[in-house]
């Protein structure tokens, strides 16, 4: 599932196309609700917002996507060959030159600027001013048996954590991610949500990430060496959602 930089990067990549420009044709064959883009509306915004991507017009409305598992946009010269079977796409929003494509995203919507659809997300980490606290006052919400790794991943206390970084947090601050929330305190969690921003925000502009060194601590590396104290990394499903975690069990011992 992309992360939040992923989706940054997106942002950053359709707005030089998109933004200030007319649209000429849409498709949007599977939006959600009753408003539709239409040609010659104009481009004001191209943003991220945690996972979500948001593409505004001057006209009042906004084509929001969530990419989830499957999804991803591309960016193409008028003409250009489209890498991807064309029934996959979920938008199509062209322009005098370009044509931005979103493929086999789960969520596609068309609806109004400022209708509250994404209030309950949490402070978009990715932000340079994020307020760290907000997300700690958030997070005490949670249930107490809940564990860290889920309460990460709750993009209602702090938008933009996925699966890597939710790995690669828990690792800098030596947190085991079986431990749980009730356990964890509010400077803990302030120095867990400002590593994960930290993070986060040294990848933005970047396709490929790093966080340790040239690449992943623990990420993604089942059965290697911890690159702290070379003890092997494991790795197991668990939690609401059936994620994986992968952790060092030296570096990030139980409670």
């Amino acid at each position: 599932m992309p992360e939040g930089d992923s989706l940054h990067n997106i942002a950053e990549l359709l707005r030089p196309a998109l933004l200030d420009h007319e649209l000429t044709a849409i498709s949007v064959p599977r939006s959600r609700g009753m408003y539709r883009l239409r040609p010659g509306d104009l481009v004001s915004a191209v943003e991220s917002r945690g996972k979500y991507l948001e593409i505004e017009v001057e006209r009042g409305l906004v084509l929001r996507t969530h990419l989830r598992m499957t999804g991803s946009w591309d960016l193409y010269d008028s003409g250009q060959r489209w890498r991807k079977p064309r029934h996959l796409a979920r938008a199509v929003l062209e322009t005098a030159r370009h044509v931005a494509v979103c493929f086999a995203a789960p969520v596609v919507e068309v609806g109004v600027i400022g209708d509250g659809r994404l209030d309950h997300l949490g402070p978009d980490l990715c932000a340079v001013d994020v307020d760290i606290d907000a997300c700690v006052q958030r997070s005490l919400d949670a249930d107490p048996n809940l564990e860290i790794a889920d309460l990460l991943l709750d993009q209602r206390f702090a938008a933009g954590i996925g699966n890597v970084y939710k790995c690669e947090t828990l690792f800098a601050r030596g947190v085991s991610p079986f431990a749980l929330a009730g356990s964890i305190g509010a400077a803990e969690r302030q120095d867990l949500f400002r590593t994960a921003a930290g993070l986060l925000q040294q990848n933005l502009g970047r396709w490929r990430r790093r966080t340790h060194g040239d690449g992943m601590a623990v990420y993604d590396r089942a059965g290697q060496g911890c690159p702290n104290c070379l003890d092997r990394i494991n790795v197991r499903t668990h939690g609401l959602h059936g994620r994986m975690s992968f952790w060092c069990p030296t570096c990030q011992p139980e409670r």
